[in-house]
């Protein structure tokens, strides 16, 4: 984990992203969660972002990533809340009617790159939210 990522132009570490649903409403169970973790994992395919590990519990997202500098984790976190958002209340009509202005998740977020976290942030991610990667990477 220790290891940069390199390329032509940058050397670069992995970022870990949190954002929760608006309100706290505990809907990511069931259907939603796995639809939810499928628009995540096509949004990243898109625009070449590595999952290295993901978790979700019913009201918020955890996830390491590995993404290029030029693709800035703020970009990354709308592009990825802005498709899910949308697309997961087209699918479910009853996340239309909880959240009728069209705001799934809250406005912020919390990155960190990974040298940074501890371990309780670490233990957090690994005992209390539901692995969603397939299968599971070992960090």
């Amino acid at each position: 984990m220790s290891e940069y990522r390199i390329n032509g132009q940058a050397v670069w570490d992995i970022y870990r992203l949190i954002w929760i649903m608006r309100y706290r409403y505990k809907i990511l169970r069931g259907e939603v969660a796995e639809r939810a973790w499928e628009i995540i994992w096509q949004v990243c395919q898109a625009w070449e972002v590595s999952i290295i590990r993901g978790a979700t519990s019913r009201d918020d997202v955890h996830m390491l990533v590995g993404a290029v500098p030029q693709l800035a984790p703020a970009k990354l976190v709308q592009y990825i809340k802005g498709r899910s958002s949308s697309r997961l209340q087209e699918e479910f009509p009853h996340l239309r009617k909880r959240y009728w202005r069209k705001h799934l998740w809250t406005r912020g977020y919390f990155c960190t790159t990974v040298g940074a976290v501890d371990a309780f942030t670490h233990g957090y991610c690994i005992f209390h939210c539901r692995t969603i990667c397939d299968p599971p990477l070992a960090l």
